[in-house]
C-alpha cells in the first residue's frame, strides 16, 4: 500500500489554489503550514487513516522543484461526470491540459481518464472506472 505521494512546488500559494480545485470533491481536506500543504482523507473515529496522503512541499533541498519525467499522480473520480467537471475546475485553477477527458484505446473498457499538469509541471490524472456507466465500447 502506498502511505503518501509527495510532490515538489516553487509556489505554494498557486499549487494551493489548483489542488484547491478538485481535490475536496475528492473527499481530502488540506492542512496548510510553513512545510508546505498536507491533504488528507477523512479519518472515522476509531479507525486507521485511509491512504495515501498527498503532501505539496517545497523541495527539501533547497533547488527548484521540478516535475519527474514519467512520474504521474492519479486521483480516483466517483463517475465520469465529476472526471469531467473537476478537469475543467483544474484548469480554470491554473492547471494545464495534458489530456482531455475520455476513454483510452489502450486501456479497459471502462477506464475513463483526463490528464492535466499543475502549475508546477506535474502530471495528475483524474479517473473513474466504474462498471456501471457506459463503456468506451457501448
Amino acid at each position: 500500500m502506498i502511505g503518501y505521494v509527495c510532490v515538489g512546488s516553487n509556489d505554494i500559494p498557486r499549487a494551493k489554489r489548483f489542488y484547491a480545485a478538485f481535490l475536496p470533491a475528492l473527499g481530502y481536506s488540506v492542512k496548510e503550514g510553513p512545510e508546505g500543504l498536507s491533504y488528507a482523507l477523512p479519518v472515522p473515529d476509531g479507525q486507521r487513516p485511509l491512504l495515501p496522503d498527498f503532501y505539496v512541499k517545497p523541495p527539501f533541498n533547497d533547488e527548484v522543484a521540478s516535475a519527474g519525467n514519467g512520474t504521474m499522480v492519479a486521483f480516483e473520480a466517483t463517475s465520469q461526470v465529476q472526471v469531467r467537471t473537476l478537469h475543467a475546475a483544474a484548469l480554470a485553477a491554473g492547471g494545464t491540459n495534458e489530456g482531455l477527458p475520455g476513454f483510452r484505446p489502450n486501456y479497459g473498457p471502462h477506464f475513463y481518464v483526463s490528464y492535466l499538469r499543475d502549475p508546477d509541471g506535474n502530471k495528475i490524472a483524474i479517473f473513474s472506472s466504474d462498471p456501471n456507466e457506459a463503456g468506451r465500447d457501448g
